[in-house]
């Protein structure tokens, strides 16, 4: 398994199922999905198949591919949320609300950032941005050679449409969250 963290056989099965039914609805082939995303022919299977749990990092990057937010991978539109964390090399994330409303799909995160690891997360089409509210401890986020330290009690946002970063800065793990707005139709 590729991630450790709390995914049961029946959420990796549906969200596998998920991702083989966007990339056949975009005419997609395995091979060339896995090519455009940066991740294994064997790893993308495996998490079509359910039995491979993806990290944030493989779930961003296949989302990002296929031109729809993350949380469309992850839970059935208009359907209960009860989706597992997904842990990435610095970030552990929560779904906790996914909603559109006026052309804009919103993904909302409770979010924690393991300190002295630096997680970079690829692009996002052009559009999405993400807002960051820190509860405890200090971030360093934003785009690659454009860091923002936000502190407990403030917030940021950035495009992030080219790659970007999370890290904790100091002995303290981040706590936060991250909305997310993704624009349903490509800006541009």
């Amino acid at each position: 398994m590729e991630n450790s963290g709390p995914w049961s056989a029946e959420a990796a099965v549906a969200t596998g199922g998920r991702i083989r039914a966007l990339r056949a609805q975009r005419g997609i082939s395995l091979s060339e999905l896995a090519r455009r995303a940066g991740v294994g022919k064997a790893t993308l299977s495996g998490l079509e198949t359910g039995t491979r749990n993806p990290t944030a990092e493989t779930l961003y990057a296949i989302a990002g591919q296929l031109g729809v937010p993350l949380a469309m991978l992850l839970s059935t539109p208009g359907g209960p949320l009860s989706v597992p964390e997904v842990r990435g090399t610095a970030v552990a994330a929560q779904l906790l609300e996914a909603f559109q409303d006026g052309g804009v799909s919103t993904e909302l995160y409770r979010l924690e950032i393991r300190p002295g690891v630096l997680q970079t997360s690829p692009a996002h089409p052009a559009g999405v941005v993400e807002y960051l509210t820190v509860f405890s401890g200090t971030a360093q986020v934003g785009r690659v050679g454009e860091p923002i330290v936000v502190r407990a009690g403030e917030h940021a946002s950035w495009d992030s449409d080219t790659p970007h970063t999370y890290a904790a800065l100091g002995d303290e793990p981040v706590r936060a969250s991250l909305l997310i707005r993704h624009p349903l139709e490509p800006v541009g």
